[in-house]
């Protein structure tokens, strides 16, 4: 099949990328020309494994072409998903702008048949918006449909996801949109994974009561975490003993400093915002939404308790993305930990392995900030490591030889990325999340 893809985003990449590995041609259509032209030569803007592999297998065969004529991919096929951001707005809800002005250009430019599908995450029943615009800015009488056909990518496996979904979630109004996204999907169906069909708000309100589950369950284990803490109890032995519940399964149920990115917190505010504008009062969220905002404050509060005082501390820091496998710092633990322990008074070296130039957009380099190309070089004389991104790189790391290279063999881990006996055994003074 042909298939339009219209944003150059996170989401917009993975999918194109990945239709077009399974064997469609497809047109990404993304307004920055630098990018475009990046992505013309097979480089990815973004961090996520597999996914320049993909792009350049997809240049190299013909069946990848990225543009910035929005046009041309109108007309490129009758298939056209939309991959827009939808960022939050001050009140929790999401800016559809970008929708918007998608489905008005669609419809100035289209002349026959098109099936728009929302991949964005967007709020219940903005089909019908989606519908309602391009009716208005339609030039002739053009058949057309709306689909919503979310994204459940996790940032670092997405590529993965994406070709080894769980589920695959469509809704749809007309036979003709069923038949066609049936069609699509077909390659991945044949392999035995489930799609459901369902109406177009069901499954826009699927990803997002998705998402908050999800969501959910981090804080819920969170909380679990500073029970443990008051008791002695083991919260790593707590989740495992809850995840052999086939019920409750042990996915999100790991305790740390909170979630970040692009999905979580935006979706959890859209979602509250979607209950409140419909009187559906939805307390639980809000509740979540609390307990994470609380778990940079806590855990600077267990720096704070290792070290006495931050002032003129030489902190580490290990990971500024805000989960391994990705550059993403969008909604990060870290953008509130490392200004907090500059604002303290620390002297702070940093290394992430692929996070730390979307950080130095952020925050610049100076005398109380410090950036480093090495795990090792971070903890030089440092009195202190911390630990806020579980890259596999640390899990790895030689830490009798970190042992040697710090003043102060202290470790404040906020994803317990070690095993507290074995730092122990190797000198450590050690503090973790919800472990004795």
């Amino acid at each position: 099949m042909r298939v339009t893809v219209i944003g150059g985003g996170y989401v917009g990449l993975v999918t194109g990328a990945c239709f077009s590995h399974l064997g469609n041609e497809v047109i990404v259509v993304e307004k920055v020309p630098e990018k475009v032209e990046r992505l013309k030569r097979g480089e990815s803007p973004i961090y996520e494994p597999g996914l320049e592999d993909l792009l350049r297998e997809g240049l190299e065969r013909g069946s990848l072409t990225f543009t910035t004529d929005i046009r041309e991919g109108v007309n490129f096929s009758d298939v056209i998903f939309i991959c827009v951001g939808t960022p939050s707005r001050p009140d929790g809800s999401a800016d559809l702008s970008q929708v918007e002005e998608v489905a008005r250009l669609t419809a100035r430019n289209m002349n026959s048949y098109k099936l728009l599908v929302e991949k964005s995450t967007v709020p219940v029943n903005t089909h019908q918006l989606v519908k309602k615009t391009v009716q208005r800015y339609l030039r002739s009488d053009v058949p057309f449909d709306v689909a919503s056909n979310p994204e459940f990518l996790r940032e670092g496996s997405a590529v993965y996801d994406f070709l080894n979904p769980d589920r695959i979630v469509v809704g749809v109004e007309s036979e003709r949109a069923r038949r066609i996204m049936e069609e699509l999907y077909k390659p991945l169906t044949d392999k035995g994974f489930p799609l459901l069909i369902t109406d177009p708000a069901t499954a826009e309100l699927i990803k997002h009561a998705s998402n908050s589950f999800l969501a959910m369950k981090i804080s819920f284990i969170n909380m679990v975490a500073d029970l443990c803490e008051k008791t002695g109890a083991d919260v790593e032995l707590v989740a495992e003993g809850m995840g052999y519940d086939k019920r409750i399964g042990r996915e999100f149920l790991r305790a740390g400093i909170g979630y970040g990115g692009s999905c979580f917190p935006k979706d959890v505010k859209a979602f509250i915002k979607i209950a409140e504008d419909r009187g559906v009062d939805f307390s639980l969220l809000k509740e979540v939404e609390r307990i994470n905002s609380k778990r940079v404050e806590k855990f600077i509060e267990k720096v704070k308790n290792a070290v006495w005082t931050l002032k003129d501390k030489k902190v580490a820091v290990w990971g500024l993305a805000f989960k391994p496998n990705t550059d993403d710092i969008r909604e990060a633990p870290s953008l509130r930990i490392v200004p907090e322990l500059v604002k303290e008074g620390a002297k702070v070296r940093a290394y992430d392995p692929k996070a730390m130039e979307n950080f130095k957009r952020v925050f610049v380099e100076g005398e109380d900030l410090i950036y480093v190309g090495d795990k090792y070089e971070a903890v030089e004389d440092a009195e202190v490591l911390l630990i806020l991104t579980e890259w596999d790189e640390f899990a790895k790391a030689d830490m009798e030889k970190v042992k040697e290279l710090m003043a102060l063999p202290i470790v404040v881990d906020g994803r317990n990325v070690f095993d507290p006996r074995r730092m122990e055994e190797i000198g450590f003074e050690y503090y973790s999340i919800g472990r004795p």
